[in-house]
């Protein structure tokens, strides 16, 4: 064989096992299939913490029943927020103090946030990724 057919064989050879390898990356790579989605969603159940009731009152005198879902960031931090549950309540108490019927409201989100700060200072195992409110009565 002349050197230029080698030259072109090895060339296509090359081609060949690179274009092989960069298909298999692509196609093992996490990306926007419904399956790395639905196993997020599953880590976010195992790994969530639910709060039970806690009933208050706000700055005007009215009252709130409200519950939250605490997603952690894993196993261990799950285990420290069941904990700290003293914690959560002291901390949801002391923040819907400064609000009124109409703060509350209007300004869930930010409740949420500031829980998580709140949190978050005090975790030692991980952290906690989001707060969702999922049950709330204002009277």
């Amino acid at each position: 064989m002349s050197k230029l057919i080698k030259t072109m064989l090895i060339s296509l050879i090359s081609i060949v096992v690179v274009s092989g390898i960069t298909v298999v990356i692509v196609l093992n790579l996490p990306g926007e299939n419904g399956k790395t989605e639905a196993q997020a969603i599953d880590d976010i159940v195992e790994y969530s913490y639910e709060t039970p009731d806690i009933t208050t009152d706000l700055k005007d005198g009215s009252f709130v029943r409200i519950q939250f879902q605490i997603a952690t960031d894993g196993k261990k931090a799950k285990e420290e927020i069941s904990k700290r549950d003293f914690q959560i309540k002291n901390a949801l108490i002391k923040e819907m103090a400064k609000m009124d019927e109409e703060d509350f409201k209007v300004g869930l989100d930010d409740l949420e946030g500031a829980l998580k700060n709140r949190l978050n200072e005090v975790m030692t195992e991980g952290k906690i990724t989001d707060v969702y409110t999922i049950s709330k009565v204002l009277q």
